[in-house]
């Protein structure tokens, strides 16, 4: 059962140190780690579980290099009492290879909790065999808005799901278009985020024109933007990933779409802007994401990840080094209580109240943010860069 209670925290965390002098361990699945009654334990890991190879690799190294940041500031300061060590586990975005990436960080002994997995699909099928092993899931990335209410006993996400960003993004398309072709990549990801701006557009009077182009099987996207130039709509919406975003991208200038184009947070990467190359220019994207670049909150992790990747942050890079603070954080707060194992980071984590570059963030009773937290943001892609225009409610 979830908690936010710094008293039930305390009480097991001093169960779990009392396990500790007994036996060196809290439980047989190697929930704890070794050490005197103030939890003094050599090195504890964090795990990283995303995608570091394949089509969708950008979005991982996002998110991984942020993980990095603050794993190396945490060191750096001296006072843990410990060294963090990271564990990337590498899912492809893939639901059917998130299985085995979970299991290298849930039989590492050493693993107190995990940052991700970034993908919704990944998320979906792992939430279940992280929970069992007791390690805490902290996600800055898998924006699906139905992964909060299935009962994952460790479940964590910092940013605003697809139930805050597809109105969103829906509630501007309709003050665009009054038709509009929304399109989905079959993906849990694409599917919950379509399902979202599709219902609220019909709310908001809009005609609504379905189509799906899975990701998985379609391999030449020409017929999808004939289809969607077909329908006459004026704009389109598409729920997916960059990839095969910038695919559709230069289908529909090839055809000559001269509509509105949107999508979502998906989309919002390099790998969109260098793949759709001319194609992409103009295309609006939303995301329940920070704009790094201009946030006054992320001056200093800006210069901070520049110095350290040679490289400017990216999509959900500020995310996932808030997510990995927090994580660290509620590692040195079971420490205090009397003993790091998985069940005393996750009570620590669920009782987060942390000013982090991104915002406050605290979480709820299903492992969410808030309702009503969270700010999605407009971007649009001017000269082949993303740049942002602010809260999406107050964009023109």
């Amino acid at each position: 059962m979830r908690t936010r209670s710094l008293t039930k925290l305390a009480s097991l965390s001093l169960v779990g140190a009392m396990a500790l002098t007994a036996c060196g361990s809290t439980k047989d699945d190697g929930g704890g780690l070794s050490g005197d009654g103030g939890g003094s334990t050599s090195v504890v890991t964090i795990a990283f579980e995303g995608p570091l190879s394949g089509d969708n690799a950008q979005l991982g190294i996002n998110e991984v290099n942020g993980v990095k940041l603050a794993i190396d500031q945490a060191n750096k300061k001296g006072d843990l009492g410990f060294t963090l060590k990271l564990l990337e586990a590498d899912d492809m975005g893939d639901p059917a290879k998130a299985p085995a990436a979970a299991a290298t960080a849930i039989q590492d002994k050493t693993v107190m909790g995990v940052i991700g997995p970034s993908f919704s699909g990944a998320s979906q099928a792992v939430a279940p065999k992280y929970g069992e092993a007791g390690i805490t899931m902290v996600n800055p990335s898998a924006s699906n808005g139905t992964l909060q209410d299935q009962g994952f006993p460790t479940w964590h996400r910092i940013m605003p799901n697809d139930f805050a960003e597809g109105p969103a993004a829906a509630d501007w398309l309709a003050t665009k278009a009054k038709k509009v072709v929304v399109i989905s990549d079959k993906s849990a990801y694409g599917d919950g985020v379509a399902r979202s701006v599709e219902a609220q557009l019909k709310a908001k009077g809009v005609k609504v024109v379905f189509q799906s182009a899975a990701a998985d099987t379609t391999k030449d996207y020409g017929p999808v933007a004939q289809a969607v130039k077909a329908t006459g709509a004026p704009a389109m919406f598409y729920a997916g990933y960059d990839a095969q975003g910038a695919q559709l991208a230069k289908a529909l200038k090839a055809v000559g779409y001269k509509g509105l184009r949107m999508s979502g947070n998906g989309v919002k990467s390099s790998v969109f802007t260098d793949g759709a190359k001319a194609a992409g220019e103009g295309w609006y994207l939303s995301c329940g994401c920070q704009d790094v670049l201009t946030a006054e909150s992320s001056k200093q992790f800006v210069a901070d990840y520049k110095a350290m990747f040679n490289t400017d942050p990216s999509t959900y890079s500020p995310e996932a080094f808030d997510a990995a603070n927090i994580l660290i954080e509620a590692i040195k707060a079971a420490k205090a209580a009397g003993g790091i194992t998985r069940e005393a980071v996750n009570d620590a984590v669920d009782a987060t109240d942390y000013a982090g570059i991104t915002g406050q963030i605290s979480f709820g009773e299903n492992g969410d943010l808030p309702e009503g937290v969270g700010v999605v943001n407009l971007f649009q892609v001017q000269k082949g860069q993303i740049v942002g225009l602010g809260d999406i409610k107050m964009a023109k």
